[in-house]
C-alpha cells in the first residue's frame, strides 16, 4: 500500500511540472512605464547600496569585513522582502501542504 501511494504521489509531482523549455517563446522587450507603481526612496536606497557592494573589489578585504559585508547583505534582502507586501512559502511548506493534501484527500 505504501508503494501505491508513493508511486501515485510521484507521477501527480512528475505530471504537474511542466519544463520551461516547453512554454517558453520569445517575448518582445517592451517599454517599462512608471505609471503603475512608484518605487519608495527607501527600497532605491537599499538597491543602491546593494549594488554598490555587488561592484566592490572584495579581494583586498580582510575575512571579518566579507563576513560583515555579508551580513549586511542578508539584512538588506530580508528588508526588502518585508516591504514586498507578497506571500512568500518555501519549496518545504509546499510539499508538506501537497502530502497533507494527498493524505487527507
Amino acid at each position: 500500500m505504501k508503494k501505491v501511494t508513493f508511486y501515485l504521489m510521484m507521477m501527480v509531482l512528475s505530471l504537474s511540472i511542466l519544463p520551461t523549455q516547453m512554454m517558453a517563446k520569445e517575448k518582445t522587450p517592451t517599454a517599462i512605464t512608471n505609471d503603475s507603481k512608484e518605487v519608495p526612496a527607501e527600497v532605491k536606497v537599499l538597491l543602491n547600496r546593494l549594488e554598490e557592494i555587488k561592484t566592490m573589489d572584495k579581494s583586498e578585504l580582510k575575512s571579518s569585513e566579507k563576513k560583515a559585508l555579508r551580513k549586511e547583505v542578508r539584512a538588506i534582502n530580508a528588508e526588502l522582502r518585508s516591504t514586498g507586501n507578497g506571500v512568500y512559502l518555501s519549496v518545504g511548506a509546499i510539499i508538506i501542504v501537497i502530502l497533507l493534501l494527498i493524505l487527507l484527500l
